[in-house]
């Protein structure tokens, strides 16, 4: 049977959702793991450092056919291979990373789906700023290890000055540095949380969401789970279907499709998720505009 090597840059207990969406979509194509395929699942949960000896576990298997979840471990896959085909579901420019050559023709043995969730970023600015107006400086949690970390700070700190706002940089990229992280916004009198689009921080999740209630912060995160789980609201794709498009484009390839061929997709849907508990624990109350534009209230 066809071996896929599925290797994410979360843990597996925080990507359940993503890898039924993509079971779905294996599925759409007449695949099923464990009756015509086997799926082999690497993670990295956050620790970028491992990713290049997963990649050569999974390449040295041999695998038919690569996942990349998320930047860094799509990248060490393009690094690791040039003929084994790699569908990718990433946050920054592939193009611009080099993993093909353009969205319409790829070009290479990798195609996929850029789900936009770094360039998300100025819109997740002007959102929590229009949430908390009083608010004159605005933390910006990065990862320093993550690829594309700095160009997506760039980003942020060019919208956050567009609209009057000051910038403080906060880095981490260990739980011992998320929780410094307190410490930090305390001393640079920050009066509000962004923390960017990064793998590592899906993981500590629950950590950076207590994180931001016991500072007594607003804050904005890039996907749903994060409101879910307590923080007060998020701007970003919805994640499932980009796996499940994942699964289709693999399914695809493993019926004789080739990934120069398959043009790169773009998420068309976007999703603004406030939580009215989390708004009340704050002392904030969402602006009639902010509500009137929100897919999802959680109470």
């Amino acid at each position: 049977m066809p071996v896929i090597g599925f290797l994410h840059t979360r843990s597996s207990e925080d990507t359940i959702p993503l890898v039924a969406a993509f079971r779905r979509g294996l599925a759409e194509n007449g695949y099923v793991d464990g009756q015509n395929i086997i799926v082999d699942y690497r993670w990295a949960r956050g620790k970028y450092d491992k990713i290049p000896k997963l990649v050569a576990e999974l390449v040295g298997r041999p695998v038919t056919l690569l996942i990349g979840g998320a930047d860094p471990s799509a990248l060490a896959e393009k690094a690791a291979t040039s003929n084994i085909p790699i569908v990718f579901a990433v946050g920054t420019d592939p193009v611009r990373n080099g993993l093909v050559a353009s969205f319409n023709q790829p070009g290479g043995n990798a195609t996929g789906i850029y789900i936009l969730t770094a360039s998300l970023g100025t819109k997740r600015v002007g959102l929590l700023h229009e949430v908390a107006p009083h608010v004159q400086t605005i933390g910006l949690l990065i990862n320093p290890d993550f690829p594309g970390g700095e160009s997506q700070l760039h980003d942020l700190q060019e919208a956050a000055n567009a609209i009057g706002l000051r910038s403080e940089v906060l880095r981490a990229s260990s739980i011992a540095e998320i929780d410094a992280v307190s410490g930090a916004m305390k001393r640079k009198q920050v009066g509000a949380l962004l923390v960017a689009a990064d793998p590592f921080f899906d993981t500590r999740r629950d950590q950076l969401v207590a994180l931001v209630a016991q500072s007594g912060l607003p804050s904005m995160f890039q996907f749903r789970d994060y409101a879910v789980a307590g923080g007060l609201m998020s701007y970003g794709i919805d994640l499932p279907d980009v796996y499940r498009q994942v699964g289709v484009y693999a399914g695809r390839i493993l019926k004789g499709a080739k990934p120069a061929e398959l043009p790169v997709l773009q998420p068309t849907k976007f999703a603004l998720v406030v939580n009215l508990k989390a708004a009340k624990a704050l002392g904030l109350t969402f602006p009639p505009g902010v509500l009137a534009i929100a897919d999802e209230v959680i109470e």
